[in-house]
């Protein structure tokens, strides 16, 4: 009996975990991890009311940014499981940034608080209960030290499965938000010493000023890391070029993939956390459909292991291509001076106008449609 079971645990050992068994336990890394931080928030507001420590109450405003981040993580997590739908054709990745939109906005009125609050007692100090704060702070200290550990383990499960299967957009997605919890935890673990810190010199010299002066100090922490998640997320929902990246050295690799004449009308972009979008217009020669096929698949591996975008639109084109009038307004050669935008035209009398042009000079061109087979290039998307 024991050699069956034994065999039995070696090949639940063996068998290899698929990507929904890594989403799940990441998944329930940060759910934990979500209920372990509220259980800290509770005791610290619980001990930092009856030691009327203001530094204390600060750790645990410093706790709900802990809160609010696992939660969001968490959501993610959850979220970035449920498949794309007719209505919600990229998922529900966005749900969770305009989510931590309204964190960062509420963590600046916590920060705000404090400081008025740490001002207060600087004005009139207050007795402390140091004792209190120690007790709390070393709690909190324990609870968050067993999360990072935890944290620690999944984000290396993720991290070597990413570092042999670099491009499943779920598990890096994941991979960052487990990471991005592991320094919120970090940083509560920090937090929680200075409160033990200023604990121990208000016992020994009674210098209650230290407890609003950490105060301070956890206010201004929480500041920054809002005003830095405000920053991300608008930069992602503004769809702004994603923080490093240099379009046009990733312009020029693409127009080094052999079959690549030239690159216009380039987007890049994130969906979510570490879910990178590419469309661009690439000039390739006159060849057929079966021959550019093999021109995408050299760009979308160049992209996929070089840069690390999943998804990708790429529209082909030819030089006899001239259909940049209308809603993109590309220069009549995109290629002869190197232009890699397009102006996004939304004005419906320069629509018509542009419609009235293609019109007037249309007997000058060959109609889309008498065109060869060849010549006409599908959207290629992948």
């Amino acid at each position: 009996m024991q050699i069956i079971v034994r065999k039995r645990i070696s090949r639940e050992k063996e068998r290899p975990q698929g990507p929904a068994t890594r989403a799940s336990g990441a998944t329930q890394a940060l759910r934990l991890g979500f209920l372990l931080t509220l259980a800290i928030l509770v005791i610290e507001v619980i001990g930092g009311t009856l030691a009327h420590s203001l530094a204390l109450l600060s750790d645990a405003g410093h706790a709900l940014t802990d809160v609010f981040a696992l939660g969001l993580a968490w959501f993610a997590a959850a979220q970035a499981e449920r498949p794309p739908n007719a209505r919600s054709t990229y998922g529900y990745h966005r749900v969770g940034i305009l989510a931590a939109l309204a964190n960062g906005v509420t963590l600046i009125a916590v920060a705000s608080v404090i400081g008025y609050e740490a001002y207060q007692r600087l004005m009139r100090p207050q007795a402390v209960q140091p004792g209190i704060m120690v007790l709390a702070a070393l709690i909190a200290i324990g609870v968050n030290l067993f999360l990072a550990l935890r944290l620690r383990d999944t984000h290396a499960a993720h991290a070597g499965h990413d570092h042999d299967h670099t491009h499943g957009e779920a598990h890096h997605h994941g991979n960052l938000n487990t990471r991005a919890a592991l320094l919120h935890v970090i940083g509560d673990v920090g937090a929680s010493l200075a409160v033990v810190l200023g604990a121990g010199i208000i016992a020994l010299t009674g210098a209650t000023w230290v407890d609003p002066a950490l105060s301070v100090l956890i206010a201004i922490v929480i500041a920054f890391g809002a005003l830095k998640v405000i920053r991300e997320t608008i930069n992602i929902l503004l769809e702004a070029t994603p923080k490093g990246f240099q379009t046009a050295r990733l312009a020029n690799d693409m127009r080094h993939v052999v079959g690549v004449l030239d690159v216009h009308d380039l987007h890049v972009w994130t969906i979510a956390s570490g879910m990178l979008a590419l469309s661009c217009h690439a000039v390739i020669d006159d060849v057929p459909v079966s021959q550019s096929a093999r021109i995408l698949d050299r760009l979308v591996a160049m992209l996929r292991r070089d840069y690390h975008i999943t998804h990708t639109t790429i529209q082909f084109e030819s030089h006899a291509h001239s259909g940049h009038s209308g809603f993109c307004v590309c220069q009549e050669d995109p290629c002869a001076d190197g232009s890699l935008f397009c102006k996004m035209n939304m004005n419906a009398d320069g629509e018509e106008h542009e419609t009235q042009e293609t019109h007037q000079q249309a007997p000058k061109r060959k109609s889309a449609s008498n065109k060869p087979a060849a010549l006409r290039k599908p959207l290629a998307r992948v």
